[in-house]
């Protein structure tokens, strides 16, 4: 069974997650931390639960949820993997950083393109990749369908959704990928979001104003 362990890092407060599981094989997905307080915060918890991570997993490129990956690389050598699309972003990650106050001293550098329905494995467990732009060209989802919940990165949030007002944002685009892709998941499915507190399918599907 996956454990999760949520971080909220960087001016932006991004969730930042990492998955686990009885062989203590780990993924971190979306490496938000900006400082040595934030990225101390994440080795200690890996190295309290003797976690061996083997992959670095991208929602989406935008720049609040890839300034952590240098850091993360130099610290336990594993390299971002995300959707081609989203390199767009990748290559101008110096300069958007700077434009909000962030430092970053290189573009981090994609070293494997994921795409829908290929799995991430780890240790004992799988996670499917569904493929969701509208909020970003590149965005992808992580679903466990065995464990009954589905990281989204910025494509739905608790009574809410992605803006699309940047870069390649499609409104029309991801409601029509939040329906075909996300409602036709169980209502059960617990939806870890890239910011803000974890909701459900059902929940959202009923309650979201947005869609």
């Amino acid at each position: 069974m996956i454990q999760i362990k949520k971080f909220v890092f960087n001016p932006f407060q991004v969730n930042t997650y990492v998955l686990y599981d009885e062989t203590k094989e780990c993924v971190i997905i979306d490496p938000g931390c900006t400082n040595d307080v934030e990225s101390l915060e994440l080795m200690n918890f890996i190295k309290q639960k003797d976690l061996k991570p083997v992959r670095m997993l991208l929602t989406h490129t935008h720049i609040d949820h890839v300034i952590g990956v240098n850091m993360v690389e130099e610290l336990l050598g594993i390299s971002p993997e995300a959707h081609e699309a989203g390199i767009v972003f990748i290559d101008h990650s110096i300069n958007t950083a700077a434009t909000f106050g962030l430092d970053l001293d290189k573009n981090p550098e994609v070293t494997r393109f994921l795409t829908e329905g290929e799995e991430v494995t780890f240790g004992n467990s799988r996670l499917e990749i569904l493929y969701t732009p509208g909020h970003a060209d590149g965005s992808i989802c992580f679903l466990s369908r065995e464990d009954g919940f589905i990281i989204v990165g910025d494509v739905l949030f608790q009574m809410s959704i992605g803006r699309t007002d940047l870069p390649t944002g499609d409104y029309d685009l991801l409601k029509r990928n939040i329906f075909e892709k996300l409602f036709t998941l169980p209502d059960n499915t617990v939806v870890y979001s890239g910011h803000g507190p974890e909701t459900n399918i059902g929940f959202e599907k009923n309650n979201n104003p947005f869609l």
